[in-house]
C-alpha cells in the first residue's frame, strides 16, 4: 500500500500505534455510557461495547494504524446497537400480531359428563333428534317440521 493510499484509507504510518489495552482502558467506559444513553439498559450497553472491542481485537493489527481506532470501534458498537434495536422491534411487532390467549375454561362438570354418557346409549336417530332440539332450537320431532332425519 502506498503512503497516499494509506492516508486516504485513514491509516497512519506511525511506527508505534497504541496497544489494544491502552485503547480499551481509555475508551471503554465512555463508549458504554454513550450506549447506555441509547439503550437505557446498562447490561445491554456493556454487552454491545464488549462485542465491539472483541471485533476490534480480532483485527487490531490493522485498526491500530488508523488515525482514530476508537472511531472504528464506536462505529461498530453503534451498528451493533441499531441491529439489536431492529431485532427487538421486529420481535415485538411479531408478538403484537399474534392472537391473544383465549381465556381458560374449566372442563366439563359432572352433569355434562352424565349427559354425554346418557346420549351415548341412545340410537343415532334419537341422539340426533335430542341434541338438535336441545342445542340448535330445532323441533324435537321431525314430523312437526315436515322434515325427515337422515
Amino acid at each position: 500500500m502506498t503512503v497516499i493510499a494509506a492516508r486516504e484509507a485513514g491509516i497512519t504510518a506511525d511506527p508505534d500505534p497504541p496497544t489494544f489495552d491502552e485503547v480499551y482502558a481509555a475508551s471503554y467506559t465512555d463508549l458504554a455510557v454513550q450506549l447506555y444513553a441509547y439503550f437505557g439498559d446498562r447490561q445491554e450497553a456493556q454487552d454491545v461495547a464488549q462485542e465491539a472491542f472483541c471485533r476490534a481485537l480480532a483485527k487490531w493489527n490493522t485498526i491500530a494504524r488508523y488515525d482514530d481506532p476508537v472511531a472504528w470501534i464506536r462505529r461498530v458498537a453503534w451498528n451493533l446497537a441499531v441491529s439489536r434495536w431492529r431485532r427487538t422491534r421486529t420481535a415485538l411487532n411479531f408478538l403484537r400480531r399474534q392472537r391473544p390467549d383465549e381465556p381458560h375454561t374449566d372442563g366439563p362438570g359432572p352433569e355434562r359428563v352424565a349427559l354425554v354418557a346418557a346420549l351415548g346409549t341412545l340410537p343415532p336417530a334419537q341422539r340426533r333428534a335430542t341434541t338438535s332440539a336441545d342445542t340448535a332450537g330445532m323441533p324435537s320431532s321431525p314430523t312437526r317440521s315436515g322434515t325427515t332425519w337422515r
